[in-house]
């Protein structure tokens, strides 16, 4: 999981490598349809070794991909790539770090969950960070809504992705990851033509450089096929509970990355937010698992 949290860190760094040569929709169909080759590989040998994983597409499950693809796949990469073009990776996977706190309390009102008053502690304490992050210790630009684009940019990712969270738990009960993950990344790369074909791509292809392809191709392969089923066997052997600590990790990988390969400023100031964002998300699931295992 130490691995699949250095991926998915990794994907801020390679974003901000490509952002300024792809077109959003393009990068975003890129990234996808190399990640939908390579797990069409792999699900078969899946499915083959594990009875659980094995799934036949059913008409009847179409609008649940749809949803899946275009709100969790489409809608938050759209926003989370368009957010690198303003701010900086440090704050992007800062933001992003606050997935669980967004999703626990989209919960509440969807899936009607009781929430912990710890679980509550923990995400005010969380959404402190982010404010934190957003507004660099000025709490005053909240006033005057002088934000930084790229953060609320990302902060509107985050809520896709917390729909696409929540809506899988209710609506796919049955399905396996395997088979969720893949037709998600096909709804998402299918939908995304018009829009790709719109960017004109053989413009701007002769021009991008090596580093944005390697960029692409790494966010396919290991952020989004690799980090995946890295995760998904790491469920298998310690659970779904001490897996998903491990993404907290993230943000600290991400700006260990920035600094050591974007060279952005890690600020004191951030430094406390990263503290701040993962202390509260940890509060925030380790009272979450307890109230499920109750």
């Amino acid at each position: 999981m130490i691995l699949a949290a250095v991926c998915w860190s990794g994907a801020f760094i390679a974003g901000k490598y490509a952002v300024p040569y792809i077109p959003t929709c393009s990068l975003t169909f890129g990234r996808f349809f190399l990640a939908t080759l390579v797990l069409s590989f792999v699900r078969g040998s899946i499915e083959k070794t594990s009875q659980q994983a094995a799934y036949r597409f059913d008409k009847k499950d179409l609008p649940k991909f749809l949803f899946t693809g275009l709100i969790g796949m489409v809608g938050y990469h759209i926003f989370f790539f368009q957010s690198l073009h303003y701010t900086t990776a440090i704050n992007s996977s800062m933001i992003g770090a606050t997935n669980p706190v967004v999703t626990a309390v989209m919960a509440v009102f969807v899936l009607k969950q009781k929430m912990p008053l710890k679980q509550v502690a923990g995400i005010v304490l969380s959404l402190f960070g982010v404010l934190l992050t957003i507004t660099a210790g000025d709490l005053s630009l909240l006033l005057s809504f002088e934000l930084n684009r790229g953060d609320i940019l990302m902060c509107i990712a985050v809520l896709f992705w917390a729909a696409y969270g929540v809506y899988s738990k209710k609506a796919c009960m049955g399905i396996s990851p395997v088979a969720i993950t893949y037709y998600s990344f096909l709804v998402c790369t299918i939908a995304l033509i018009p829009a790709v074909l719109w960017e004109k791509p053989w413009v701007f292809l002769p021009h991008v450089p090596v580093s944005a392809y390697l960029a692409v191709a790494f966010m396919a392969v290991f952020s989004s096929c690799f980090a995946y089923l890295v995760q998904q066997m790491a469920i298998q052997e310690i659970g779904p509970a001490r897996t998903s600590i491990f993404i907290n990790l993230v943000p600290v990988f991400s700006a260990v990355l920035a600094v050591l390969i974007l060279h952005e400023a890690l600020q004191p100031i951030k430094i406390l937010t990263t503290v701040i964002i993962i202390a509260g998300v940890c509060i925030c699931q380790t009272a979450g698992n307890r109230s499920e295992s109750k």
